[in-house]
């Protein structure tokens, strides 16, 4: 049939995803029967599920996608919806009262019982988050009415009846966020879409307890891997649900440690006592043995009965205090040899009262294969398709900026739900970031990302809400959707922020400058924004020259520059720690000369007869002013500017603009400017504007 949709082509997909195996279920209501046109199961070849709960969401998906794909097959069809089941490895309920009241009489339709039970989930909601004093977030997975009232007065079915007053008692039950969540995913990842989801003791009531026997007080018990989940029913009605983390799994975890035996291999011998009086099996050393079926009920026996104490413990608990009528049991890890003899003993009723349930409760299940087991296995999987008709009118009519929607309710609609039924992309739901900025930086890949954008703005009814709020009939949901952030952007000062620093010794002082930034091979400044894709470099050295630029220094013909000790070029690398001197060209005197009269005559004739004198020697003393404050330097024969920096603190370790101005007397001086006693010298940072 191509793509299509099943539940379109009358088919309904059930998926009992279970701690032990998952079995997929297809089939069809004709009249009052379900025909089961399809069924398959498989066990997980790890355990990647523990007590009904998804450990390993991508295995599971696997297995799912198998019994996917089978069913297909035999189907000749593309299955696309799913319903599902939640096991009650957490499960929390609530018991709520809910009513609604009208002006006048008013006769009492599909709609109006629907928004009553809306209500009384929000109102199970609400409570239930007052409750919650962890503040986890949880789904509503399932919802009962346990009885219904006209007027104050109690009815069994409130439809077509006149009344001015209709009121319900409910029992909701909660699972949290991770759990849904894991299901989900784990069924969306084989590419299928959940169109129901319950509890697995609701599915199993469906098939196990037929709607004529719910007036007396049963409790049913679903005995998984996992866990052993329950409910109880009475007058018509489920009235209480709970669930003991003990079920299966507990007893093949006994044999594995007794037999010394892998998990999978002790899953076989418990399976195998169900027909064979003896098992043969390998322990983890490779070394074979036997073990009788009398050897495996004998070690179990203490096990089961604590197993089956446990769940009349929690069915005593769940129907106040008082033993059920009977109990009836489904789901594989029941189906061991004493477990409903214990459960009748330790809830003091008949044996005859405690029944596996199986083949006898599907009187109105057609089989196409009969070749299919009909035993407890199937129950909750047969459950699952079934409890989809119960629904099956449970729309609800809203609109989504102006889209009229009819949804499906599975007791949790919401924002969401009507937001995938149009289609919107998710970029209207969530924030997105801007582009991504990508670039080299000293030979590595760098990506900065883009800035996250706002998220969407939901209001329901005009009142601002979020995308899980829940839904009732003829609501309004406006949702302004989210943006894309701003790019990401990236300036050369700001990369080198917080290091991209040279520390220098110049002529005695320690001096820190920024290091240069080249881009794609080209020097930039600071305020250069990088483009996607530049190759950036930050320098790890200055040239000569560029330390003299920064520190605003002239040479005129008379000095020179030393790097470390040795002459340096302008294209000199001065990288951190090195020590630069600025020096004067010595002028030479007789007293430098030799005493061969013959080199003085030939000074003289290249000096035009001109030799400088020969300074006395003696050490001279001036005063300046700096910034206002007396300076006395002495000890030299003369002094330049830099020589200030001896006596005056000034600190040119920490930049604290964008230069140093240094002024003598009223004007602009570089470092080596002579000094002469009384001038009045100005030192200051420059501001980053000027």
């Amino acid at each position: 049939m191509g793509a299509s949709d099943n539940t379109k082509e009358g088919l309904v997909f059930g998926l009992d995803i279970g701690t032990r195996a998952v079995v997929g279920v297809v089939g069809y209501r004709e009249k009052d029967k379900f025909i089961v046109k399809a069924i398959e199961s498989l066990e997980h070849d790890t355990r990647s599920m523990i007590d009904g709960q998804i450990h390993d969401i991508g295995r599971v998906s696997s297995t799912i996608s198998v019994i996917k794909e089978k069913l297909e097959k035999k189907c000749k069809m593309t299955l696309k919806d799913v319903c599902i089941a939640a096991a009650g490895r957490v499960l929390k309920t609530e018991n709520v009262h809910a009513e609604i009241v009208f002006n006048d009489d008013t006769i009492i339709k599909d709609e109006h019982i629907f928004d009553l039970q809306s209500k009384g989930v929000e109102e199970a909601y609400k409570k239930f988050q007052t409750d919650n004093e962890f503040g986890e977030k949880y789904y509503c997975v399932g919802k009962s009415v346990v009885k219904y009232f006209m007027n104050d007065v109690f009815m069994t079915n409130l439809l077509d009846h006149r009344a001015r007053k209709i009121s319900v008692d409910m029992i909701c039950t909660f699972l949290p966020y991770d759990v849904v969540e894991g299901l989900y995913t784990a069924v969306e990842m084989a590419g299928l879409s959940v169109i129901n989801l319950t509890l697995e003791p609701i599915a199993a009531i469906e098939v196990a307890i037929p709607e004529k026997f719910r007036m007396l007080n049963i409790a049913l018990v679903d005995v998984g891997a996992g866990t052993s989940d329950i409910c109880i029913t009475k007058d018509g009605s489920v009235t209480a649900y709970g669930m003991i983390p003990t079920a299966g799994d507990s007893l093949t975890e006994t044999i594995a440690n007794h037999c010394l035996v892998e998990f999978n291999e002790a899953e076989k011998i418990k399976k195998a006592i169900e027909e064979e009086d003896e098992v043969e099996y390998e322990d983890i050393l490779g070394l074979k043995a036997t073990i009788t079926k009398d050897e495996v009920l004998d070690l179990l026996k203490d096990h089961i009965y604590e197993m089956a104490k446990q769940v009349s413990d929690e069915i005593l608990r769940l129907n106040g205090g008082e033993k059920v009528g009977a109990i009836f049991v489904v789901g594989g890890g029941g189906r061991i040899e004493g477990y409903t003899e214990c459960l009748a003993k330790t809830h003091d009723i008949m044996v005859n009262r405690v029944a596996l349930r199986g083949e006898e409760v599907m009187g109105k299940i057609e089989f196409k294969d009969n070749s299919v087991n009909k035993d407890s296995l199937i129950v909750t999987p047969l459950g699952i398709c079934m409890h989809f008709y119960e629904d099956n009118n449970s729309f609800i009519n809203v609109s989504l900026n102006d889209d009229h929607l009819k949804l499906y309710d599975n007791g949790n609609v919401t924002v969401v739900d009507a937001v995938m039924q149009i289609g919107l992309d998710n970029n209207a739901l969530f924030p997105r970031r801007g582009d991504a900025l990508t670039f080299t930086l000293n030979g590595e890949e760098k990506v900065i990302k883009g800035e996250l954008g706002e998220a969407c703005v939901v209001y329901l009814n005009s009142e601002i809400t979020d995308l899980h709020a829940l839904l009732h009939a003829n609501d309004y949901i406006k949702l302004v959707p989210s943006t894309k952030g701003a790019p990401a952007s990236m300036t050369l000062g700001k990369l080198k922020s917080g290091n991209g620093k040279l520390t220098i010794t110049v002529n005695n002082m320690n001096v820190t400058l920024p290091n240069l930034c080249t881009v794609n091979g080209e020097i930039a400044v600071d305020s250069y924004s990088i483009q996607e894709g530049d190759d950036v470099e930050v320098l790890d050295y200055l040239t000569v020259s560029q330390v003299l630029e920064l520190l605003d220094i002239n040479l005129n013909e008379s000095q020179y520059v030393v790097v470390n000790n040795a002459e340096a070029e302008p294209d000199t690398k001065v990288y951190s720690r090195f020590n630069l001197e600025i020096l004067e060209k010595k002028e030479l005197t007789y007293a430098d000369l030799p005493e061969d009269d013959t080199v003085k005559e030939t000074v003289e004739e290249n000096t035009d007869g001109e030799i400088p004198e020969e300074p006395s020697g003696d050490n001279k003393t001036i005063t300046v002013s700096v910034n206002g404050e007396s300076i006395v330097l002495n000890n030299k024969e003369s002094y330049v500017f830099v020589d200030v920096f001896d006596h005056y603190a000034f600190d040119l370790s920490k930049p604290q603009g964008s230069g140093i101005v240094t002024n003598l007397n009223g004007k602009a001086a570089d470092f080596l400017e002579e000094l002469n006693d009384g001038d009045t010298i100005d030192i200051y940072w420059k501001d980053k504007e000027e």
